[in-house]
């Protein structure tokens, strides 16, 4: 009895919360466009999520079916309030020119990582629902872990209207995976966590009723997080498979730079582009940044680095060979400057031409 009352408790009547939510998702969606991560914690904090994840879970092993069909009906009306919201200020913004034109908004505002979540993204969700539990049966501060229940969709929830917003289908489909895989972490890790405590009826009668709505919740909880599950783990390994290229290209262009024939030349960057196909994205290019004294691309040298850095790649990609030349002036050090100017690229396909 007293968890249930503690559950009620931290749930606000649904036109406060509403209006709360209301609130949260315009501080949000203007944190994310201005790319201010202060502004986007301050959403978290004054989002009241944490009541409706406990109370839907305290109701399922409790055999409370009011305080479940509240704690359910509140998380739906939340997240439902934060993207329309998200859609209509982000709209706005998108009217009044607040963002530049042909601006890709995604990297525009660092939304990259909820557009396109990996299985690292199951962590704060899970340890959200676990935290929130704990805070509720072991008086820890449920402010702090209602920020961290926060944290796992408010923003993801804003990234899904600002996408759509922009009309770009493919990472809105991304950010709203991500927003469904960490309400079924929550509920999922909050579930467990009671049951494995303890928190369910004792009595010779009650626990066999209360057993098998349980098992079915976390059933159907377990089931539809694996099976979203799937996506992400394909962009975790494009995480790695990309990082692993990177790592490899810029081996083999200084040891091609290494060479006689490219004394002089000097590596800058080497950067791996992705697509851009929301959520699941696939190398496009290998971007070599090269300095040298002369002007003009180097003979060769793009077909020198594409044979090399391809065979590292299963797939058809390009290399792309950006020059910078530096041009210094002056007798000493402190007198010099130095002008950049960037060559033509010279791409190379990856075709069997190549």
């Amino acid at each position: 009895q007293v968890l249930r009352t503690k559950a009620s408790e931290l749930t606000p009547p649904l036109s406060i919360y509403a209006v709360m939510l209301l609130i949260s998702a315009v501080v949000a969606t203007a944190g994310l466009l201005a790319d201010s991560p202060a502004v986007v914690i301050g959403a978290m904090v004054i989002a009241p999520l944490l009541g409706p994840a406990l109370a839907a879970n305290v109701g399922i092993v409790t055999g409370d079916d009011r305080l479940k069909r509240t704690g359910f009906t509140y998380q739906v009306v939340g997240v439902t309030t934060v993207v329309v919201a998200s859609i209509g200020l982000a709209t706005l913004a998108r009217l009044a020119g607040l963002e530049p034109a042909g601006v890709d908004i995604v990297v525009a505002t660092e939304l990259e990582e909820r557009v396109a979540p990996n299985l690292f993204s199951l962590a704060v969700a899970l340890g959200a629902g676990i935290a929130g539990i704990l805070s509720l049966t072991r008086g820890f501060s449920e402010a702090i872990v209602g920020v961290m229940i926060a944290a796992a969709l408010i923003p993801p929830s804003a990234a899904v209207g600002i996408t759509v917003a922009w009309g770009m289908s493919g990472a809105a489909i991304g950010a709203a995976a991500l927003v469904i895989v960490n309400l079924l972490s929550i509920n999922l890790a909050a579930l467990a966590t009671l049951w494995i405590a303890g928190y369910r009826p004792q009595g010779l009668f009650e626990v066999s009723p209360t057993r098998t709505p349980t098992y079915t919740y976390a059933a159907i909880f377990g089931i539809g997080l694996l099976a979203l599950a799937a996506p992400l783990a394909g962009v975790t390994l494009l995480d790695f498979q990309t990082t692993e290229l990177e790592s490899s290209a810029e081996d083999e262009v200084n040891a091609v730079l290494a060479e006689p024939q490219y004394d002089g030349l000097e590596s800058e960057e080497v950067a791996v582009e992705l697509d851009g196909d929301y959520p699941i994205q696939s190398v496009e290019r290998v971007v070599v940044t090269v300095a040298g004294r002369e002007p003009g691309p180097e003979p060769g040298l793009a077909d020198r680095l594409y044979e090399e850095i391809s065979a590292h790649s299963d797939e058809p990609l390009i290399v792309a060979v950006q020059y910078v030349v530096a041009e210094e002036r002056g007798s000493n050090a402190d007198a010099e400057t130095a002008v950049e100017r960037v060559a033509p690229q010279s791409d190379r396909p990856g075709d069997s031409s190549g």
